[in-house]
């Protein structure tokens, strides 16, 4: 069976108010305008993901919803806390539980980045790859029976996208 898992970063954003947690810390201005690029170019491409897990920090959040209002069928997300800065072997556990043919991940740096080059068989020919800015998402294939059976290196890259160059 053939399964995409589609991992976004969150998009930018803002430090404007340092009373804030970490956690409850909302998208800037560029952060919205880059996750509705990234919503208008999923829809483009036709991935919907069918089920979305993100950490639950407000940015993560933020950035599903405005990507999700360029989604036709869009599902709701639902959050788990072992995503939130998590390690890439927390990220494959969490991924691991999925159960929709097309998942979506929506984490945080230095994770995000890391989870993405230990799961793909050869990393994209994109300067930006190691780095994973904001927004900047990944679309992978797997030949798998379910998301348990996912592992390191079994990725095959489909797209990888910055929001900066989508115009």
């Amino acid at each position: 069976m053939s399964l995409t898992l589609i991992l976004t970063r969150h998009a930018k954003s803002s430090w404007q108010d340092p009373s804030l947690d970490d956690f409850d810390r909302p998208l800037n201005d560029r952060g919205r305008k880059s996750a509705g690029a990234v919503g208008t170019w999923l829809a483009g491409h036709d991935l919907v993901p069918g089920e979305v897990i993100l950490s639950g920090a407000r940015r993560t959040v933020d950035t599903w919803s405005l990507i999700a209002e360029h989604l036709e069928g869009a599902v709701a997300m639902h959050s788990d806390p072992a995503l939130y800065h998590a390690s890439a072997q927390s990220m494959l556990s969490v991924a691991q539980t999925g159960s929709a043919r097309t998942l979506m991940l929506i984490g945080h740096n230095p994770g995000i980045a890391d989870f993405a080059a230990r799961l793909v068989a050869e990393a994209p020919d994109h300067p930006q790859f190691d780095k994973y800015p904001t927004c900047a998402t990944l679309v992978l294939g797997f030949e798998a029976k379910g998301w348990k059976d996912i592992g390191w290196g079994d990725g095959q890259v489909r797209h990888f996208v910055v929001p900066r160059e989508l115009g």
